[in-house]
C-alpha cells in the first residue's frame, strides 16, 4: 500500500513538472499588446485573414528581423492600412508585427503570440519590424532610428535576446532590405553595437 502511494505521488510530480514545462515553452511568449514606458505604441491589430494576419501561433521567439517599407515617404498608418486592405485585395501575403513611422511613431499590427508574413522561413520564430523612410536611400530618420533602438532593446529584455539575434531581412533571404543597412553594413554593425548600451 505504501509503495502504491509513493508511486502515485511520483506520477503526480511528473505530471505537474510536465505541465509547467509545456506552459513555459508554449505560453512564455504569450504577449499580445506590447507596451513599454519609453515608447508610445498604438495597437491597431489587423483583422484575421489569410493575406496579412493568418492567426497562426508564434510559439517561440528567437530573434527580431528589421525591414524597410520600400515605399518612400509613406507613414506607419499608410503601411498598416495597406496590410489591412490585403484581406479584400488578395494580391500578396505580407505584414509585420510593428511599423515605425518617419516621426518615430509605432503601430503594432500583429499580436506577439502570432506570426506575421514578413521574414520568409523565419516567420515562425521572429518578430518583424517595418521601418518607414523619407526617400529612396532607405535611410531612417533620427526619430525612426531612435524608436527602433528603444523597441528592440525592450524586446531583447522581454525575450532574453542578444544583439546577434537581431537581423536584417537581407540576412534571411539576401533581399536588399533594409536597403540602407544592406548598402552600408558598417552602419548596421554600428546600430547593433548601440543595442548593448
Amino acid at each position: 500500500m505504501k509503495n502504491k502511494e509513493i508511486f502515485m505521488k511520483m506520477i503526480l510530480v511528473i505530471v505537474l513538472l510536465s505541465g509547467g514545462y509545456y506552459f513555459f515553452i508554449y505560453n512564455h511568449n504569450d504577449i499580445q499588446e506590447y507596451t513599454t514606458e519609453e515608447l508610445s505604441i498604438q495597437h491597431q491589430f489587423l483583422t484575421v485573414n489569410p493575406y496579412s494576419r493568418p492567426g497562426k501561433a508564434l510559439k517561440r521567439i528567437n530573434g527580431v528581423v528589421v525591414h524597410y517599407t520600400a515605399n518612400p515617404g509613406s507613414s506607419a498608418q499608410n503601411n498598416r492600412d495597406y496590410f489591412e486592405n490585403l484581406k479584400n485585395r488578395h494580391t500578396t501575403k505580407v505584414s509585420s508585427h510593428f511599423i515605425i513611422g518617419i516621426d518615430g511613431e509605432i503601430i503594432q499590427c500583429i499580436p506577439l503570440n502570432e506570426i506575421a508574413y514578413a521574414s520568409n522561413n523565419r516567420n515562425n520564430d521572429t518578430i518583424s519590424i517595418e521601418c518607414c523612410h523619407p526617400d529612396n536611400s532607405g535611410q531612417f530618420t533620427n526619430a525612426t532610428y531612435k524608436s527602433l533602438q528603444k523597441l528592440i532593446k525592450n524586446l531583447m529584455l522581454t525575450y532574453s535576446l542578444n544583439k546577434n539575434d537581431i537581423i536584417r531581412h537581407y540576412d534571411v533571404t539576401g533581399k536588399e532590405c533594409p536597403k540602407y543597412f544592406v548598402k552600408y553594413p558598417q552602419k548596421w554593425e554600428q546600430f547593433k553595437d548601440s543595442l548593448d548600451n
